[in-house]
Order: structure tokens, then sequence, then C-alpha cells
């Protein structure tokens, strides 16, 4: 089965471009099929990353909570099992 994560993030206020290349710096264990990541107004990022996997909650490397300064939150994460 192919899963995506889904990892977004909300900066600290001015610190949208610095969260970004945060998370483009971030080294997984193992490399994804694919890997995207995005911005968004209110300096979100969104990082979205493509594994094979067997089950749907099967262990999968995942993007850290970066610093607490860096971010106005906890980071949100999801998993959606692709269907097409």
């Amino acid at each position: 089965m192919r899963l995506t994560l889904m990892w977004e993030a909300r900066a600290a206020q001015g610190r949208g471009a610095e969260l970004l290349e945060w998370a483009r710096a971030q080294v997984l264990p193992r490399e994804p099929v694919r890997r995207e990541i995005f911005r968004a107004p209110q300096d979100r990022v969104l990082v979205l990353t493509w594994w094979e996997a067997e089950t749907f909650d099967a262990e999968l490397p995942e993007l850290p909570e970066p610093d607490a300064e860096l971010i106005t939150r906890p980071v949100h994460r999801w998993r959606f099992e692709s269907v097409e």
C-alpha cells in the first residue's frame, strides 16, 4: 500500500522562512518514495512524504517537532492511504 504522511506546522511570528529552511534540512533515516514541501499564508509549512508500507500503522520515519520557539503550536500529523 502507498501511505502519505502529512506534517504541518505554523511558525512563530516572522519566522516562516526559518521554519521552511528547517523542514528542508531534515534528513530521515531512509528516503521516502517522494517528498514535497509547501508553504502557505500565516507562515505555515506542510511536508508530505509518500511511503510503501504493509499496513496503515507501519513504522515509518517522521519529521520531528521543531524547537518550541520556532512554532506557535504543536505540529499536526496525519496519515493517508492512497485509493487510486
